[in-house]
């Protein structure tokens, strides 16, 4: 069977949505058109009806109360909402937050501009697992310590970091903890009780929902979290954000959280299944290629492997017809090598030629037989052309070799 390219394989970077959303969306483009805010007439009632709904759905696959949560336009607003909220609302309590350097640039960003206005953060670093160390993350709590925001999954290496320990360690010192779940919600299960998360965040355009709508969870009870607004205006999602609701939108994530919880257990056994196949063929056709992030705590359907002696650029214009991509969707216009395969011990080249790879519902193992054979012989071709992988292969240590300069 022939496979119909470009193949799409950038799903950490968005999903297309699922028919099936796209079917619960459309009444609510025309016929049911109303304000969810317009509280004395039947248009409004019915775009009410369709948010709660939607609302519970949502609250229930993360086992929340619906009143817990709170739409945005998506994951970027929510952590901004969660971050910039709690240091606001928690300033005279103390100014110190502790986060991680492999964070998405969602959080990083936030956290880099309460640094210039005075707040204190601590930037964990990680293990070459991509995991943080649970200790140096206890070592840093001082009694200054408002907020730890970890995220559940990596955008870029699918590594799954700890957070039940994180959040018991956060209860337990009074904390408030706060979450990224924009990869990790309807891929694999979360349990904000369970974990002790107090924020949550994540974007319905990651799990086959449409794009510009968002959840931030906010712990109503044991403790309650308060954010302070970044948006004020009407007081909608109880005063947290407001703007009329995206009633469409909203319509969407509440279908495609649902179908993701009832088609996880499935949709996980398939897409680990391809994602190791994917792996085995390429770490075993090509020598000197390297797995990046704990392969234990992972993603279903997330590889990142760097492929040495290949110039990174030549490698993305040699797969040309397959969507996939070098770093994260919201740095990739930069030509920096990435920040999270560097914070985990790759030097310049390696990071350099490192390929994400997302599967997603929608990817047959057909294409991923065709991925792989194209990059098989994409590398061997560059390498052919590559002095460095001749000295290699004549058992010379390119590390200490002296390079002339002119």
């Amino acid at each position: 069977m022939a496979v119909k390219t470009p193949i799409y394989m950038d799903n950490h970077a968005t999903t297309p949505t699922d028919p099936r959303v796209v079917e619960a969306m459309l009444p609510y483009f025309t016929e049911v058109f109303g304000n969810a805010a317009s509280r004395n007439h039947s248009f409004g009632w019915q775009a009410e009806e369709a948010v709660e709904n939607a609302r519970a759905t949502i609250a229930k696959a993360i086992n929340a109360d619906s009143k817990e949560i709170v739409f945005t336009s998506g994951a970027t607003e929510s952590n901004n909402l969660a971050i910039k909220g709690i240091a606001e609302m928690y300033a005279e309590k103390g100014n110190h937050i502790i986060t991680c350097v492999t964070e998405h640039k969602a959080v990083i960003d936030p956290c880099k501009k309460l640094e210039r206005q005075g707040f204190d953060v601590t930037w964990l670093p990680v293990l070459p697992s991509g995991l943080i160390d649970l200790d140096a993350l206890r070592a840093a709590i001082t009694d200054k310590t408002i907020l730890i925001t970890i995220m559940h999954g990596n955008n870029e290496i699918g590594v799954i970091q700890p957070v039940d320990e994180i959040g018991a360690i956060a209860a337990e010192k009074g904390i408030v903890f706060h979450t990224d779940a924009t990869q990790t919600v309807g891929k694999i299960p979360v349990d904000v009780k369970k974990s002790n998360i107090h924020l949550l965040s994540f974007s319905g355009h990651k799990l086959y929902g449409p794009k510009g709508v968002g959840v931030l969870y906010v712990r109503r009870r044991k403790p309650r979290v308060r954010v302070t607004p970044i948006l004020d205006g009407g007081g909608h999602e109880r005063g947290m954000r407001s703007g009329t609701l995206n009633v469409t939108g909203i319509v969407g994530l509440g279908k495609a959280v649902e179908l993701c919880i009832q088609e996880m257990e499935s949709d996980t056994k398939r897409l680990s299944g391809l994602r190791d196949h994917l792996r085995k063929r390429l770490l075993e056709s090509i020598p000197e290629s390297y797995e990046n992030g704990d392969p234990n705590h992972k993603l279903p359907h997330s590889l990142n492997i760097s492929f040495s002696f290949v110039e990174g650029e030549s490698l993305l214009m040699g797969i040309a017809e397959v969507a996939v991509s070098s770093g994260s969707a919201c740095t990739s216009a930069s030509l920096e090598p990435s920040y999270v395969l560097k914070s985990l011990g790759l030097g310049d080249e390696l990071a350099h030629s490192s390929i994400r790879f997302g599967l997603g519902r929608f990817t047959t193992k057909e294409e991923v037989d065709y991925v792989a054979d194209k990059l098989i012989s994409v590398v061997e071709k560059l390498r052919e052309m590559s002095p460095l992988y001749e000295m290699h292969n004549e058992g010379i240590d390119l590390s200490k070799v002296e390079w002339a300069h002119h």
